[in-house]
């Protein structure tokens, strides 16, 4: 039995997503990373904001979510990025022994 798989979301600026994404992947601290545009409307220091933005899905180790977080931060320009790490539950085997293998670098 392996570690445990997480799921996080980022969101990002359009024009550093899939940047980012490589840089995970060339770390080898994630296996994936799903890149999708969305429209963020939130308070910010008190202001109305309505943002596009892209999301990242990204797959990972439970053991390297706080490396990707370390990694997500230090390329990211936002003050305070959002960065959410979910754990996976369940899911197909295949799949998550593909994540696993992915992330073996580690």
């Amino acid at each position: 039995m392996h570690q445990e798989i997480c799921v996080l979301y980022v969101t990002v600026p359009p024009s550093l997503s899939e940047a980012l994404a490589k840089s995970l992947l060339e770390k080898r601290l994630i296996a994936c990373a799903n890149i999708t545009p969305v429209r963020s409307l939130y308070r910010w220091k008190g202001e109305s904001c309505d943002d596009r933005e892209d999301l990242l899905v990204i797959k990972t180790r439970k053991s390297l979510v706080q490396a990707v977080i370390a990694a997500v931060k230090a390329e990211h320009p936002y003050e305070v990025p959002e960065i959410i790490a979910l754990p996976v539950i369940a899911g197909h085997a295949p799949y998550l022994d593909w994540v696993y293998a992915e992330t073996d670098g580690q």
